[in-house]
This record gives structure tokens, sequence and C-alpha cells, in this order.
């Protein structure tokens, strides 16, 4: 039974699930410079892995969802976190690119056993009709404090141990997920016939519905701009940024060098998508979801075009990093918390899994293709510019999709 109050037990322990998953998944470009000066590898093959990483999370996504349903919540998150686990530590063993790029597809699929897929729809059950929306924020938002300390620990732990010590460090994290399970209740697994009528019925009705391809569609521009933006801003800012003054506010709190100020601004998006997705969340219980997300997106389009258009300094560096950073997972509670009107609670994890699943093939593009074109131009302008663009056709597909409670089929409703 959903509970009236908003910070409940179930709320509470999935964000610290979600504050561990993104932690760690998040500190993963510090590692680029230690592992390929340990094997002497060109930086594309461990940018690579993280691609994979990012494609197998989108794959792992519904497949996780279905599993929670037939098998329960815990079941799901416990063989996530092995995944993950699992695959950190033998990822520290690894000594071939093709060796960690292989590994990287169980790190991924760890990843979405323990990340929003399954978390949200555990969310999004217990919460009332009118706290959902706003617990979906403040899960969405505990990934994002994830984020901003993951980075940092990765690199105090570097200055202590081997990348590969830290690896297994991490693998060993992971496994605390595993001790906030009984904070999510009993999360029974579905009868029988729920079941037939998920993966049936339910799967079926909604690869019909032109809704559910355009929330599908649309959330692919969020996973090609956060992916590349993770993957390649801070190497943007270090080589177009304009010099940071010595006498100027940046140099004095010791960010003296464009590099450092690319790493800050990974930063500042994650402090700045708390406040984001908490108040995303708040204005998705007020407001119809399709238009905040079309104009979440609309404002990342102006963004980014502004941002390109203009000489690049540390100033626009950092408005731009608080702008986007606002914007940057709040399209999460929207765009989950919309599947979950439309098509029901029951079928969340499964359904916004395949949307998941559109969000990090975006994002697998987004970190190949940054590599990719920069390579062959010299700069980053004509892969941030395929960015505003998809940024914008997401903004208009989102606009037709019909926010209404899809009605069940009759034998469904008598369940």
């Amino acid at each position: 039974m959903p509970s009236s109050r908003l910070f409940t037990p179930i709320l509470i322990g999935g964000s610290l699930i979600l504050l561990i998953n993104f932690a760690l998944r998040a500190s993963f470009g510090v590692f680029q410079i230690p592992i390929a000066a340990d094997f002497g590898w060109p930086r594309a093959e461990f940018s690579l892995a993280i691609a994979i990483q990012n494609l197998a999370w989108g794959i792992g996504q519904p497949i996780f969802g279905a599993l929670a349903e037939r098998w329960g919540d815990r079941w799901a998150i416990i063989l996530g976190a092995i995944l993950y686990s699992a695959g950190l530590i033998l990822t520290a063993f690894a000594t071939s690119p093709a060796t960690m790029q292989l590994l990287e597809v169980m790190v991924g699929f760890g990843i979405a056993g323990t990340g929003f897929g399954v978390i949200l729809a555990v969310v999004g059950r217990a919460a009332s009709d009118e706290n959902r929306s706003l617990a979906l924020g403040i899960a969405t938002a505990a990934g994002s404090a994830g984020q901003v300390f993951g980075a940092p620990l990765a690199e105090v732990l570097l200055g202590f141990y081997a990348w590969p010590t830290v690896f297994i460090i991490f693998g060993v994290i992971v496994l605390a997920c595993m001790a906030f399970l009984p904070m999510l209740g009993d999360g029974r697994p579905a009868s029988r016939h729920e079941l037939e009528e998920s993966l049936g019925s339910v799967l079926g009705r909604a690869f019909r519905d032109p809704s559910f391809l355009m929330i599908f569609v649309g959330f692919f521009s969020c996973g090609y701009q956060l992916g590349f933006i993770t993957a390649h801003f801070p190497a943007m800012v270090t080589e177009m940024c304009g010099p940071i003054s010595p006498m100027g506010t940046l140099a004095s709190i010791g960010i003296t060098t464009t590099s450092a100020l690319g790493a800050a601004a990974i930063s500042l998006i994650g402090l700045a998508n708390i406040a984001g997705s908490i108040l995303s969340g708040w204005l998705g219980k007020r407001y119809t979801k399709k238009y905040l997300l079309a104009g979440i997106y609309t404002l990342r389009t102006i963004a980014a075009a502004t941002f390109i258009l203009m000489p690049i300094t540390p100033a626009s560096v950092i408005v731009f990093s608080l702008v986007m950073g606002a914007l940057w997972l709040a399209t999460v509670p929207l765009t989950s918390g919309l599947v979950a009107y439309i098509y029901g609670l029951r079928y969340m994890g499964t359904l916004y899994g395949f949307v998941f699943l559109s969000h990090q093939i975006g994002s697998f593009l987004g970190v190949w293709l940054g590599g990719k074109l920069y390579d062959a131009y010299g700069d980053y302008t004509l892969v941030w510019w395929v960015g505003v663009g998809v940024g914008a056709i997401s903004a208009l597909i989102h606009l037709p999709v019909r926010e209404a409670p899809s009605r069940l089929p009759a034998a469904a409703a008598a369940v």
C-alpha cells in the first residue's frame, strides 16, 4: 500500500543504493590517465570500454526490470550488485583492451541491476499519487550526489593505491548496496497472470502506442548529451577555454589551469543537478509532464547553442555547467513518472527500462562519436552541434505525447 508520507524507508534505502551506484560509475573518467600510463594504451581504448559499459547498462535495464517483476526487487538488486562488484574486481586484473572492454559489459549489467530502472520502480510503487513525482526526483538527486563524491574519492584513493587496488576497493563498496535491501520492503514477485499481462499485452500495447515511441525517441538526446559531456567536456574545456586569470577568484580557490576547471565543471554539474532533480519532481506533480520535458530540452538546446556560439571563457564554462547541471537528470523523474502515469505502476520497471535503453544508446553514441569526430576534425564543435540538434528534436517530439492513463485490457483490469 503506497504511503502518504514522502520520506519512507523505501525512499531512503533506494536513494542510498542509487548514491553508491552513481558514485562509482561517475568515477571512471578519473582512471583514464592511470590506465593509459600503465599499459601505454591509446586513450580511445578505455573510452570505448566506458561506451560499452553505457550500452550494456541500457540493454540490461529492461532485463532487470522484468527480473524484478518475476523474482522480486531484492533478488534483482542482489544479482546486479554481484555483477557490478565482480566486474570491477575482475577489471583490476585485465591486461588487454579487449578484456577490459568485455568486462565492462558485466559492469554495465551490474549498474542496471542497482540503478534507476529497478530502484525508481520500487520508489514509485511505494509513493502516493501526490508524492510520487517528488519522491522520484529525490531518488534521482541521490544519484547526482553520488556523482559529486565519486570522482574525488577515486582521486584520493589513487593518491595511495594503484588503480587495480582502487577497482577492488570499489568492488567491495558496491556490495554495501545489499545492506539497504531490508528498507525496500517485501518486493513480492508478480503473479503468473500479472507476468503474462506484463510481458505480453502491456509490452505489445506500449510498443504499438505512438506516445511510448515518442518518449522512447525523446530520451535518446538526454543520453547523447549526458554521455558526451561526461566523457569529453573536461577535455573540451582544457583545449578550447580561454586562460584563467592568476589574480581571479578561480585561482584563489586552487583552480589555476583549464584542465582543473574541466574537472570542476563535472562536479558543478552534479551539485546543480541535486536541486534540479528535486525541483523537477516537485513540478511534475503540479504541471503536465510532457510540457515540462519539452521545456527542459528546449532550455538545454538554447544553453548548448549559446555556449558554443560565444567565446569559451572560464566564466561561460561555470555558467553553462550550472545551467546544464540544473537540467542534467531533471528529465528522469518526469520521464519515469510519465511512464508510470500512462501505463501503471505494476510494469514501470520493464517499460521504463526499455525507454532507458534509448537513453543509453544515445549515451554510447555521444561518447563514441565525440572521439571519432574529434579525431576527424580536431575539435568538438561538430559533435556539439549534433547534440544541439537532437535536443531540439526531443523538445518537439514530446509535445504530441498523449498524457493520459492507458486503458488495460479487460483481463488485466480484473486482476
